[in-house]
Order: structure tokens, then sequence, then C-alpha cells
């Protein structure tokens, strides 16, 4: 049969990413304990195409995605994928999205009621001739309360649910769990958020985030703080978004970092150092 997608096209015009998205599958997601969780995942597949091609074989990225349903996956494995998605489609890079809720069992802090709380998570991977490049991003819901609220009131403060949002990326070699991120993270809010909340569970939390009033730029600072003390990250985002529950709008804060730039910074090689965006 006649291979219209190979035919040559003599526009001139390299594509940088063409691909498919939107493509719903059941994905294994592998844990810090070695076994694995089954949900749904959002992808989106894309490689480069060439100026002298017509069109790419977009059968070919599903092809690929379908044969991994059944296999446990994680940052090495989505270069894997990539290596094949490249390999298939004689592309020089290729990228690969995966979007996706995740479930880590949360205890409440006094009744001791066990329950799954979901996260929402992405797996981001590029492979090109520069090398493989993979970030994991997480969604963590936590409590804030306004230390201005408290500090002006004679009794109570506003209090709303929040959301840290990081994207890691490790060094070579190095690989940082979810399970690792999630809880790391979580303790920087005024105090945690759960599935189940029994009466005693809920006079803790709120008096917990009543004792420890955070900003939205202090949950940020404190998070910035928290992942330099992981070694083995590279480069971080982190996004702070507070869902006030008295005005009609969000407060959010915002922060990158390098890991080179940050030590430029600490040895005095850089006064203006300025989070790449």
């Amino acid at each position: 049969m006649e291979d219209i997608q190979n035919t040559v096209d003599k526009r001139g015009i390299d594509i940088q990413r063409v691909g498919v998205k939107e493509v719903h599958l059941p994905v294994l997601i592998a844990t810090k304990d070695g076994s694995f969780q089954q949900l749904l995942g959002k992808i989106t597949a894309a490689a480069n195409l060439p100026q002298q091609y017509k069109g790419t074989h977009m059968s070919r990225f599903m092809e690929v995605l379908v044969e991994w349903v059944q296999k446990p996956i994680s940052g090495r494995e989505l270069k894997i994928m990539l290596t094949e998605i490249r390999r298939r489609l004689k592309a020089s890079s290729a990228d690969i999205s995966m979007d996706f809720r995740y479930f880590i069992p949360v205890t409440a802090p006094v009744s001791g009621w066990n329950s799954p709380l979901d996260y929402p998570c992405q797996f981001w991977g590029r492979l090109s001739e520069k090398g493989y490049d993979f970030r994991l991003t997480v969604e963590i819901p936590i409590v804030s309360l306004c230390p201005c609220s408290k500090a002006i009131s004679r009794y109570g403060a506003h209090n709303q649910r929040a959301v840290i949002k990081a994207a890691v990326k490790c060094l070579p070699g190095k690989y940082l769990w979810i399970e690792e991120l999630v809880p790391l993270l979580q303790a920087q809010g005024s105090s945690c958020v759960y599935p189940v909340l029994k009466r005693e569970d809920e006079k803790f939390v709120t008096e917990e985030a009543y004792n420890n009033p955070k900003f939205v730029e202090d949950i940020l600072r404190d998070s910035v703080l928290a992942l330099r003390q992981k070694e083995k990250i590279a480069w971080f985002r982190l996004e702070v978004e507070s869902f006030e529950s008295i005005h009609n709008h969000s407060a959010f804060a915002y922060y990158e970092e390098e890991k080179d730039s940050l030590h430029q910074k600490v040895n005095g090689q850089n006064s203006q150092f300025s989070p790449g965006g």
C-alpha cells in the first residue's frame, strides 16, 4: 500500500513536535516498595518531523503506548518508551507527558483512620541527541491559615485549602519517588488535608493550623528550604496557590531554582541571582 506519510514535502519546514494527545489508557505506576498502582493515564506523545517528510505515522505512537499498559512505569521506563518512539519514527527527539492521580494512604492524626488520598501527578520526559530529561510533578493539598487574620482578630482566623505544585528534576542516575516528595512538602503547610476526619481529628487539624499560621509566601519559602535538603534534586519549580475563603480570588507564590545557580549564589559568584523562567 502507498505510504503517503513518507512522501517528500517541498515546503522546507521542520516541525518541532507532532504526535497524539488526550490518550486515555490504563497505566501501571511503579511504587517505591517495588509494587505498582493501576491507574488511568492521560498521555501526550510527540516527536520531531524533519522537513522532507510529509507526515508522521501516528499509529506508531499508539503502538508503543499500548505495549506498556501492562508494565510498571517510572522515570526509567519512560526513557525506554521514548527510545522506542524515536526508533520507530526515525526522529531525533521525542517527548511524553503522562498525567494520573496517585493514591497514598493517609492516617488521621487522632482517631487513626487510614484512607487513601489522591494526588494529581505527571511524568514528563524528553529524549534527544542532548540526552534524557525527566521531571516529576506532584500537586499536594494542604491547609493554610492567615497570620494577619489571626493577629488582628479577637478570636478565629480565616483558613482555607491550598495546593503546593512541585516539579523536580534529579541528578543523573538519581530518582525521587512520589512517596518521598509528598510528605516532605505536605509538612510545609499550616496543617495537612485528610480524606476522613472524625470529630477529634477535626479539632486537632483546626488547632494545629491556628498554632501554625502561614502566608502563601511562608509556605513557598519553607518548601524551597525543604527541597534544598534533597541532594539528589538538580532543579525544581514550586507554585503555592491558596483558595482564599474570604476573597473571590486565589493568592499564589512561585519560585524556580537550579542547583548550579544556587551554588554560585551561595559562593558569592552571582550576587544578582535570578531563577530561570
